[in-house]
């Protein structure tokens, strides 16, 4: 008798430790609320109006429908839920987001729809959840769900590691379907696209065409992988499987967004190049490369912290993280940061143009490349000065690029000697010139004999040359240079040079050395003159036009 009664007491012992260990409904906290409402929906332990003491608002059979339907939308999703991350505290309160009370969302960033809410001393599934739950479930288990279950057969649902034949069968039948929708999307896609292409640019390009086919492959393939994410849940495959495909569709859409964003940025540099060819401005040629690798930068970190967030990083952490690397970036490398908006601060402000001759107060040459971080002056020795953009961008620069005329003075030292006739008709003969010169200002110029030199008779010529770079108004000069010279020697006029002339008058039978000058002007000869140089400047700013766009 005393063995049975220690038998019964050892069951008896048994069967209450085994009650005790029994999860319960347990609406106290976030982390139980939702254990209770899985665990209860679980094979091994279903227990389907338990599970339904988790929604809010509703009893019975519509509690139960809601509850499992809400299940089969985490599982569609491939949603599951790390218990180790939902809050214990009974009083807990989301902060990241506007609603005021205590509340918690499961999946804020990939289903933000969900989430439970504290009723009194409870926590349920709140009332927007809840009202939710139907829309949710027919967009993710759309009218082919229940279609497809009902024309499988039987021998259809005999699992293979876990997956059921026809859901392999399925999943064979949408890769074929999509192979083939890659193939007609691709040639629409690139029709659309040189469509909107020719809208917005008023000119079709072949250079443009090259990164548009390029644009247009992985947008077909994210349209794709777009809809097969869609379509997915529709086969209810298991949570854990969903888990991974869930996973790594979305490494593979933001992969292919990243794609598209480096196409997109090569599509629009390559109309703002086109474009950049048809203004004077050669500062525009230098700003494409920069601006092409800012943007490509910006793509590649943005497209990083997206991808962080597959892996169950928050967005708050992400970004909160990404400031505080960015201010440490910026305290490492404040040279590199000023060098940066000083770069900005010239392309805004454009102080100067490729081509252009600037003076500073260290410097004077012709600005050749502006860089990401420095710019390069070439001096007239041909020596280069490579410059930070930071200063660049804070000093005073003397841009004579950037004048309307160019003024030109020299003085013209002739023989003491020249006859007074001589010296009129090569003053003439010089504003002849000007005037004739194509690239000078015909209103605003002096020639004038202006004084006695050491060694010579001065005559004064100011004039201004209608050019817009150094270089070409160094060849415009040599041509004028020139003419002068053709004058001279068609007038007779002698240029002057330092020396000195001893005048022997006392001595007999010799003479004083005179040249023998003659006033009568070839005038033929000097219209000649006229005319070769007018032609000769236009060929010259026609054949240097050319090579300043691509300076």
């Amino acid at each position: 008798m005393k063995s049975v009664l220690i038998f019964l007491l050892f069951i008896f012992s048994i069967h209450f430790s085994f009650s005790q260990n029994e999860p319960k409904v347990d609406l106290s906290n976030p982390n139980a609320a939702i254990y209770t409402h899985l665990y209860f929906l679980q094979p091994n332990s279903y227990a389907p109006e338990k599970a339904a003491k988790t929604i809010y608002g509703f009893k019975d059979e519509e509690a139960i429908d809601k509850a499992i339907k809400l299940k089969k939308i985490l599982d569609g999703k491939g949603l599951k839920v790390d218990f180790t991350k939902v809050p214990n505290n009974p009083n807990f309160t989301d902060t990241t987001a506007y609603k005021i009370g205590n509340h918690y969302k499961l999946f804020p960033v990939r289903l933000p729809q969900i989430s439970v809410e504290k009723y009194g001393k409870k926590w349920l599934y709140s009332r927007e959840t809840v009202a939710v739950i139907d829309d949710l479930y027919k967009e993710i288990f759309p009218w082919q769900t229940a279609w497809l279950q009902k024309i499988v057969p039987d021998f259809g649902h005999h699992k293979i590691f876990g997956v059921q034949l026809w859901q392999y069968i399925g999943l064979f039948i949408l890769f074929l379907i999509g192979f083939l929708f890659y193939k007609l999307l691709r040639k629409i896609g690139f029709i659309v696209l040189q469509k909107i292409q020719y809208l917005i640019t008023k000119k079709s390009s072949e250079r443009i065409k090259l990164p548009l086919k390029k644009l247009n492959k992985p947008l077909v393939l994210l349209i794709l992988v777009t809809l097969f994410k869609k379509i997915l849940p529709s086969f209810q495959l298991g949570l854990d499987i969903n888990k991974i495909l869930f996973m790594v569709i979305d490494i593979v859409q933001i992969a292919f967004w990243i794609y598209v964003f480096l196409k997109l940025v090569g599509v629009i540099m390559t109309i703002y190049s086109e474009y950049t060819k048809r203004t004077h401005e050669k500062l525009d040629d230098q700003l494409v490369p920069i601006l092409s690798h800012f943007l490509t930068g910006i793509v590649f970190f943005l497209g990083g912290l997206k991808l962080l967030t597959v892996f169950g990083i928050p967005a708050t952490s992400v970004i909160a993280g990404a400031s505080i690397g960015g201010i440490a970036l910026a305290l490492a490398s404040q040279d590199t940061v000023k060098n940066l908006i000083g770069t900005f601060m010239i392309f805004l402000d454009k102080p100067f143009h490729i081509g252009d001759w600037i003076e500073t107060s260290e410097l004077q040459g012709t600005v050749e490349e502006v860089g990401f971080r420095s710019s390069r002056i070439r001096a007239a020795d041909t020596s280069i000065f490579q410059i930070p953009n930071s200063t660049l961008s804070e000093i005073v620069i003397n841009n004579q690029g950037l004048r309307l005329f160019r003024r030109y003075r020299t003085e013209l030292g002739i023989r003491y000697d020249t006859p007074p006739e001589l010296i009129q008709s090569f003053v003439d003969g010089i504003k002849q010139l000007i005037k004739a010169h194509p690239h000078t200002k015909k209103d605003t110029f002096d020639v004038a004999f202006i004084g006695f030199g050491d060694s010579a008779l001065n005559i004064l010529v100011n004039v201004y040359f209608i050019v817009d770079n150094w270089s070409l108004e160094q060849q415009v000069k040599h041509h004028f240079h020139i003419a002068i010279v053709k004058l001279a020697s068609t007038l007779g006029v002698e240029f002057a040079f330092p020396s000195t002339t001893m005048m022997i008058e006392q001595f007999p039978e010799k003479k004083s050395i005179s040249m023998d000058y003659t006033t009568s002007i070839n005038q033929q000869k000097i219209q000649e003159i006229l005319a070769e140089l007018s032609s000769k400047n236009s060929t010259v700013i026609d054949n240097l036009e050319p090579l300043d766009d691509d300076d």
